[in-house]
């Protein structure tokens, strides 16, 4: 297969894994995914900061114009609808975080297949070039101790516990040498270096 043609079947497969994760997306899911993209733009922190200025000066010189201000200092109602607004936002940053990290996991998970199913192809390949090397008699038979070892699949499991005692290991503190000379003795110090 030309290496055009393989690009385009790759692109194709990775296209319609995305369009199948797209069509599971139901419909509440993308209007909760639609307001959080369209509260994530810098264009919707200055309509908010705007809108929260314009309240507190308007309520704040209001009196001055003699009348009544609908939300005099502190602007409890304002701390009330920021609080709700708050409370919307992170629910739906939240719900669209959360189906994010499940995608996430889906393609992590595809990705892990993807590589040890080539990684048993590569092995497969470098048995099959030994074997060969060793059947042609105009190639020196010689042990080769890393292809030897290369020719065995990796063990997911044996890499996973591998891992795990890395990442539990403790780590050692850092280490800092003094920079810069020694300090000076004072007159009458004695033992300090």
């Amino acid at each position: 297969m030309p290496e055009a043609e393989h690009r385009n079947e790759s692109v194709t497969t990775v296209a319609s894994l995305r369009a199948r994760a797209e069509r599971g997306i139901g419909r509440h899911q993308r209007w909760v995914e639609s307001f959080t993209a369209t509260i994530a733009r810098p264009a919707s922190l200055y309509v908010f900061v705007l809108s929260i200025a314009t309240w507190v000066t308007y309520n704040g010189a209001v009196r001055s114009w003699g009348g009544e201000p609908f939300d005099p200092p502190p602007f409890s109602l304002l701390q009330g609808l920021v609080g709700a607004a708050s409370l919307l936002v992170a629910t739906t940053v939240l719900v669209t975080q959360s189906r994010q990290s499940r995608d996430f996991e889906h393609r992590a998970e595809l990705e892990l297949q993807v590589n040890l199913l080539a990684e048993q192809k590569v092995a497969k390949l470098i048995a099959l070039v030994e074997e060969l090397r060793r059947d042609i008699p105009s190639v020196e038979n010689r042990v080769d101790e890393v292809a030897e070892m290369m020719t065995q699949p990796v063990d997911p499991h044996a890499v996973l516990s591998a891992l795990e005692e890395t990442f539990e290991a403790p780590r050692p503190g850092p280490t800092h040498a003094p920079s810069g000379p020694p300090p000076e003795k004072l007159p009458g110090e004695r033992g300090r270096s």
